[in-house]
This record gives structure tokens, sequence and C-alpha cells, in this order.
């Protein structure tokens, strides 16, 4: 039998997760947004925190609970673990259901970002654009969503979206075609979630927005973490400045199989 986590299991699970670099666990372990299971609510030796399209995996693979943890996955979703045991584990469980992949790791340093450049990119938004911060009005609009759900989608509602994340968007003739936002929230900053409607790719929007977003988490001294899904965007992030790490595997699970 496995137990949702509640708030007085954030020492235990931060222990549990402590070989992680990932601020979206750092969402839920400081108590902002997703959620978490565990094999015993007074003694867990096995967790799973989930927030949005990503789960992660720490403490005894061998559990006996573990693998109903590890079948406690909406469709669709992004499986992260840092240990060969956990992915032999998720392999065997999942045979059949799974692809893995690799995402690339940038180094958490606001001193690898320089603000004056990220300032030179903003001159480059061609004329029949328009950058603007996301407001009531911008987060309310369809066009938002078409290009990625979770430029919101992990806050309870637009309106405490609005209250806690931040983003910009690039619009043409009124609607929205680039967006810059907050995937998540942590207490020094979020990660960034970042999408450009395919017609209206490779002109630099991706660029500008994400230079926006950045220089206003820097301005209130809240860092920008990127954590790229794909080469494009590993470039992308090096090009605004971002040290790469390393790579490392992930596991999209299909449970519709």
């Amino acid at each position: 039998m496995i137990y949702k986590a509640d708030i007085n299991m954030k020492k235990e699970l931060s222990l549990m997760f402590e070989g992680f670099d990932s601020t979206i666990l750092r969402s839920f372990l400081q108590g902002h947004m997703g959620t978490a299971w565990v094999n015993d609510p007074e003694n867990p030796t096995v967790g799973q925190i989930i927030l949005g399209i990503f789960a992660f995996y720490a403490g005894d693979p061998n559990a006996t609970e573990t693998e109903e943890l590890l079948h406690n996955l909406p469709e669709d979703i992004l499986v992260i673990v840092n240990t060969d045991e956990w992915k032999k584990r998720i392999e065997t469980v999942h045979k059949g259901s799974f692809d893995k992949f690799q995402r690339y790791r940038f180094k958490k340093n606001p001193e690898d970002l320089n603000s004056s450049y990220l300032e030179t990119l903003l001159s480059k938004l061609p004329e029949e654009y328009e950058l603007k911060r996301i407001n009531a009005s911008i987060a309310n609009d369809p066009s938002l969503h078409e290009i990625s759900e979770d430029f919101t989608g992990q806050f309870d509602s637009i309106e405490d979206y609005l209250n806690r994340g931040v983003g910009f968007a690039i619009l043409h003739r009124g609607q929205v075609v680039c967006g810059a936002s907050s995937y998540s929230i942590y207490d020094d900053g979020i990660e960034i979630e970042v999408g450009t409607h395919l017609n209206h790719r490779r002109k630099g929007l991706a660029t500008i927005a994400s230079s926006a977003l950045m220089l206003d988490c820097l301005a209130r001294g809240k860092y920008p973490s990127w954590d790229a899904a794909n080469p494009e965007s590993a470039k992308l992030a090096k090009q605004l400045g971002y040290i790469y790490e390393g790579a490392y595997d992930t596991y999209y699970i299909n449970n519709r199989k």
C-alpha cells in the first residue's frame, strides 16, 4: 500500500532525494507545487514525487511497494531516477511501454548569465512582433495555451499563476506566437518553459522571450533554471549563456499501451 505524503514528511523526502539536482524537485520539497507518495507515512524507504509531466523516484528500488509506486503514474509522463539500479527496475516494470532518451543539464550559476548581453538580444525583435509580460489578458488567451499548456499548467489556476508565476509572450497581429514562462517555481527561482508556434520558428523569437524572462528573474534575485529536453533547446541555452553540465537518462512511459 502507498500513501500520499504531506508537508510533515518534507525532511524525510529531502534526505531521500538529496542526490538529485532538480529545481522541479525543489518546487515540491519547498512546498510550492506537486505531489508525493511513499510506502510508509511514518518511516518511508521509497518515494515518488510528481510535478506536471515529471515523476522522480528515490529510495529502495526493491521495496515491497516499489512496483505499486512505479505504476502510480498518469498517462504520458517522464520518469527520472539517478541510479542504475532504479533504471533497471523501471525497464523491467515498464517493459514494452517506455522510451529512453537524454535530457541536458546546465550549471545553476547566476554568474554565468550576463544581463548586458541578454539586453542586446532583446533589440533583435522583428518589427512585426511585440514583446509583452504575460498579464491576465494574455494568460487567458487560447493562443498562449495552444503553444504550450505548461506555461501556466502547474499552477492551481490562472489567478494563481499571475500571483506566483512570471512569463513573457511575443505577439503577432494580436495572437501569441511565442512564450517563455515559469514551468515551476521554487524559493530561489523558476524552471523555464519555452515554446514557439510552428509558423513563427527560426526567427529568434524564443531567444528574445527567454532573454526577457531571464532578465526579469535576475533583476529580482531569482534564478532562471534551464533543463533542455532536446538538442535544439540545449543549443538555445548555450546561446543564452548557460554552461553545459551533462546529459542524463529520462524515460517516457506510455501507460496506454
